[in-house]
């Protein structure tokens, strides 16, 4: 399962869901959208338009800010 996690340094969601990930030892490539420009296109394009972080692409479908639950339920982690 390819993993990518699109946040910001700032962000308090995000680094809940990188302690999650870290915590169920599930690998992830983070990128800041405040250091990408593409990045943030992207994200806004799955998004209606928003720069809503964190953003993930799970195998090539994007969710937008899901919270812990819900992130464990699309990646199939009990917790």
């Amino acid at each position: 399962m390819a993993i990518r996690m699109y946040s910001t340094q700032w962000c308090s969601d995000c680094w809940r869901a990188k302690k999650f990930l870290r915590e169920q030892g599930i690998e992830f490539t983070e990128i800041d959208i405040e250091n990408d420009d593409r990045a943030a296109e992207l994200v806004m394009h799955h998004n209606d338009g928003k720069r809503r972080v964190p953003t993930f692409d799970v195998d090539g479908e994007f969710y937008g800010n899901p919270n812990i639950p819900e992130l464990a339920r699309i990646l199939g982690v009990a917790i």
